[in-house]
C-alpha cells in the first residue's frame, strides 16, 4: 500500500490507564499515531468512539472554552466499563 500524505495536524494517542484487562491488548504507555485514515491499531470500538475528537484535533478545531485545559489535548475512555481504557489524544503542532 502506498504511504499516505499527512493531512492536517498529527495526533498521537497515549494509553494512560487500563482498568481490568483490555481485550485488544492495549497497555499503559502505548503510543499510537492516529488520523482519519488510520486507526493505528487501536481497537475498532474505541476508534469509533474517539473519531469525532480525533478529526477535530487533526483539522484544527477547538474544544469549548468551558471545558478548560489544554486546547490540544483531551482524555477519553472506551465504552467497556468493566475494562475501561483511558487514552490521551494530543495534537502535535509542528
Amino acid at each position: 500500500m502506498a504511504e499516505r500524505m499527512q493531512i492536517g495536524y498529527r495526533v498521537v494517542g497515549t494509553i494512560k490507564e487500563v482498568k481490568g484487562s483490555c481485550s485488544a491488548g492495549h497497555r499503559v504507555g502505548d503510543r499510537i499515531e492516529l488520523s482519519g485514515h488510520s486507526s493505528g491499531g487501536l481497537c475498532g470500538f474505541f476508534y469509533h468512539d474517539i473519531f469525532p475528537y480525533l478529526i477535530m484535533l487533526q483539522f484544527g478545531g477547538r474544544f469549548p472554552a468551558e471545558w478548560g485545559g489544554d486546547p490540544d489535548v483531551i482524555e477519553l475512555e472506551c465504552m467497556d466499563r468493566m475494562n475501561a481504557v483511558k487514552i490521551e489524544l494530543r495534537r502535535i503542532r509542528q
